[in-house]
């Protein structure tokens, strides 16, 4: 039972942290990113959305490790 419930929560963590990931905003690289680092400079680049989806990667990284760790040992 404990065993089914914690592997669900795994799978939820890791489905929040694949979209969390996804939402952030790329690294500018090559002429995509000429072209829309131009875009940034002018329009500027909501930094606080990015910092927000970094904290919350971060916390359900380290839930997830917890949670597949807990399922190992159990």
């Amino acid at each position: 039972m404990l065993h089914t419930i914690i592997l669900i929560l795994d799978i939820l963590v890791a489905l929040g942290l694949i979209a969390t990931v996804l939402l952030q905003s790329g690294r500018s690289a090559g002429m995509s990113g000429a072209i829309a680092g131009g875009a940034e400079t002018i329009f500027g680049k909501k930094k606080g959305l990015d910092d927000f989806l970094n904290r919350v990667s971060s916390i359900l990284g380290g839930i997830f490790i917890v949670f597949t760790l807990l399922l190992s040992v159990i």
